[in-house]
């Protein structure tokens, strides 16, 4: 019996179908075989990378490429804790690098000036930083060492200026030496960046090939690490500067209160004490043995007495130059622009005015404004001492006889056929 169409349609399909189901999971198997070698293949390179850099210590982070580079340039200081601390100073002072004309310009302001300090032969020592440097920090940062007092006993504004509390023998020293040690590692680096920069111009290449330009782009790059360096040194021991300024200023308060007086005010004198404390932070030498306020009385007392002596010396030549010139001038005006007769009449107006006054007020008016026998303008402490009344009373009295005066004037104007 032959099978029928219909039996044979639903027998053969059957091998069709898996012959696709087998070439299906074959297609399946090479996809993922595929998929595992590419999965492979980044695994055996991060293996290969990780070997040639080694591996990092636990909690360390690897070195960026910045800071592979920064590593290579010229130390400042031999602790490796304090350089850490400088170069994150000089990126602070400096965050961004120089131009090429900046540069150019620091080097020949800094290599045509002398940074001073007072020197110490333990500068040059191995181990001198570890005995300066104990914190292996450039600058404190400890709040006992920044903290502020108050001063209830002064005004508010110089109250501010002597908030800074006062330094011990201890770290008086210490601060000194740091400032000095700090301007000699500068002074050392300008002397370093003048020979360099010799050599530069004594090899710099002729020709503009691309050899000259990498060589004058190295020796800017160079040259400007150092000019960072230098500037930070030097703004570092400004700090200390200024730290010993500002807690010796109650000493300069102290002693430029006592030459104040009517002629010489109380803010000039501060002012010219803190330039001699400023200065003798400068001179002072700590390696002497002796406290910084012993120098620094001596300093600020005898610049305040030289102040007050100038003063006096230039009001003097000042009061007998004015007396001498408005003697000149008042004759010159009175020849030039007034006639005879209308100089006459208005003496003759004024004394009768004056005869009006009674006798201090005639007596303090020809003595303030030079009439009559006085020759020269005396002053109201002057008139106070010979009438026996005080300062207030004089100028007292001189306003009530300029208002008499100025009244009479009003009443009885000079009529210009009188002149």
């Amino acid at each position: 019996m032959k099978d029928s169409p219909m039996v044979k349609l639903l027998e053969n399909p059957a091998p069709k179908k898996t012959r696709n189901v087998l070439s299906s999971t074959k297609l399946v198997k090479k996809q993922l075989v595929k998929k595992q070698l590419v999965k492979k293949q980044p695994v055996k390179k991060q293996k290969v990378k990780s070997s040639s850099e080694g591996s990092a210590p636990v909690g360390q982070v690897p070195k960026s490429p910045a800071a592979s580079k920064s590593s290579g340039l010229p130390r400042t200081f031999r602790s490796k804790d304090l350089e850490a601390s400088f170069v994150h100073y000089c990126q602070l002072i400096c965050p961004q690098a120089k131009s090429p004309e900046e540069i150019a310009l620091s080097v020949k302001s800094l290599t045509s000036s002398e940074i001073d300090f007072m020197g110490n032969p333990d500068f040059s020592t191995s181990d001198v930083e570890s005995s300066l440097f104990a914190d292996k920090r450039l600058l404190p940062i400890c709040s006992d060492d920044l903290r502020r007092v108050k001063t209830p006993d002064l005004p508010a504004h110089l109250a501010r200026l002597c908030e800074t509390k006062l330094l011990t023998p201890e770290e008086e020293v210490e601060t000194f030496r740091r400032m000095n040690f700090l301007r000699f590692k500068a002074n050392e680096l300008c002397t370093e960046l003048k020979s360099v920069v010799q050599t530069q111009l004594a090899k710099a290449p002729t020709s503009k090939t691309r050899l000259a330009k990498s060589v004058d782009q190295k020796a800017q790059a160079s040259n400007g690490w150092t000019v960072r360096r230098i500037e930070s040194l030097l703004k570092a021991a400004d700090w200390y500067r200024d730290r010993l300024v500002k807690s010796n200023m109650r000493l300069v308060i102290s002693i430029v209160k006592k030459f104040v007086n009517t002629h010489n005010a109380f803010d000039d004198l501060l002012s010219d004490g803190i330039v001699a404390l400023m200065r003798a932070v400068d001179k002072f030498d700590v390696g002497l043995g002796f406290r910084f306020s012993t120098y620094a009385t001596q300093v600020v007392r005898r610049n305040s007495y030289r102040r007050v002596m100038e003063n006096q010396t230039e009001r003097q030549r000042i009061t007998l130059s004015v007396h001498d010139s408005g003697v000149d001038i008042s004759d010159e005006h009175r020849a030039a622009g007034m006639s005879e007769v209308r100089w006459e009449a208005l003496r003759a107006r004024l004394s009768t005015m004056l005869g009006k006054l009674d006798r201090r007020e005639k007596l303090i008016v020809r003595a303030r404004f030079s009439l009559g026998g006085h020759r020269r303008v005396q002053t109201l402490q002057k008139l106070a001492d010979r009438l026996g009344v005080s300062k207030e009373r004089i100028r007292q009295l001189e306003k009530r006889a300029l208002d008499k005066l100025r009244d009479m004037a009003d009443v009885t104007p000079i009529r210009e056929s009188d002149l």
